[in-house]
């Protein structure tokens, strides 16, 4: 492990999505900043990232619009207004990402390992983490403290969620004493999106057992449209709140769910972050590496049968992080899983 000499003055972070990715960045923040209580921290990020995190104490945030291009880019270094860092942290491998980090002036410049290396990653750092298989995204960002001799033993998030969100969720349903199943039915990878009638199913389900059911999502017409179709399939009725939160709004709203039902995405994430309980709906991916950081007792865990079925042999025996992400792959969740799921949660409180 190379460790510095000295504390470093300044850090640049470059991270620009997705939520979920964000969301694991916010660990190491806290991780930096209580070994380094006056080291300034900037994050290069993307705009949506921005609005849900806007607020986190003791980091500046440099927001980067991807469809500016190379004239954004420009825009970002006339930001620095002639800084130098003694970091950078590249904790992003796209296209787009590693050609913005060459506007980013810095002495040491920390990638990936070159097994997550891509789109010439290795061109544009001087440095690199270690390279374990095996371990969760967070886990791979948080070692990014490593080089500057530092280790993430403890992982805190405490995500900057003002109090008129907290009271805008609170406003949405009564404190009744009925348990809440939050669906969040869509992720932007479509591929990794359950059918709707399976959600329904689900949700009824609980509903027998007492359960208030929430929707929520975005203002995109899929999920418009999905949650549309999950209403229409339900023999129970449920709170339509698709479209109707913003980006800090959703957070306060994950947080009063008993339980968050979601394909691996950004809600997943964020409704880890805020301590809610997640049922994740997982084929796509692999939730070892990408399902809810801390418990994942309530996923269902179809990644294993994707890999046999499209790519002809186990999940054991294919690179760590591979996305499964063919054409009905998700069919392999069945709605049987998901109440088992939903069961597994239940039967523990």
């Amino acid at each position: 492990m190379h460790a510095s000499p000295a504390p470093p003055r300044s850090i640049c972070l470059l991270r620009l999505s997705a939520l979920g990715d964000a969301t694991h960045v916010v660990p190491l923040i806290r991780t930096l900043r209580r070994a380094w209580p006056e080291v300034a921290l900037s994050w290069v990020i993307g705009k949506g990232e921005f609005k849900l995190l806007e607020g986190l104490a003791g980091v500046e945030f440099l927001v980067y619009d991807k469809h500016s291009g190379l004239n954004g880019m420009r825009e970002l270094r006339r930001r620095f207004g002639g800084r130098r860092f003694d970091a950078l942290l590249q904790m992003q491998v796209a296209a787009r990402a590693n050609l913005l980090s060459a506007f980013v002036p810095a002495v040491r410049r920390i990638g990936y390992d070159r097994s997550r290396s891509k789109d010439l990653h290795g061109l544009f750092i001087n440095e690199r983490i270690a390279d374990r298989p095996g371990i969760h995204v967070l886990d791979a960002i948080g070692s990014f403290c490593e080089p500057l001799g530092l280790s993430q033993d403890e992982v805190v998030w405490d995500l900057p969620v003002p109090d008129d969100a907290r009271a805008w969720a609170r406003a949405q349903w009564p404190e009744d004493g009925r348990p809440t199943l939050l669906i969040s039915p869509c992720s932007s990878h479509v591929r990794r999106n359950w059918r709707a009638d399976r959600y329904a199913a689900v949700a009824d389900h609980a509903a027998v057992q007492g359960w208030r059911i929430v929707l929520c999502g975005g203002r995109s017409p899929l999920e418009r449209d999905t949650a549309d179709a999950i209403l229409a399939t339900m023999q129970a009725s449920a709170l339509d709140l698709v479209g109707k939160d913003t980006l800090k709004q959703l957070p306060a709203l994950l947080e009063r769910a008993d339980l968050v039902m979601t394909p691996d995405s950004g809600p997943m994430h964020i409704a880890n972050a805020m301590g809610s309980k997640v049922l994740g709906l997982h084929a796509a991916s692999n939730p070892a590496r990408s399902g809810p950081y801390s418990d994942r007792r309530y996923c269902v865990d179809r990644y294993d049968d994707a890999a046999r079925k499209y790519l002809g042999k186990p999940a054991a025996q294919i690179k760590w992080g591979t996305k499964i992400e063919h054409d009905g792959v998700m069919d392999l969740v069945t709605v049987e899983d998901g109440i088992a799921a939903f069961e597994r949660y239940r039967q523990s409180q």
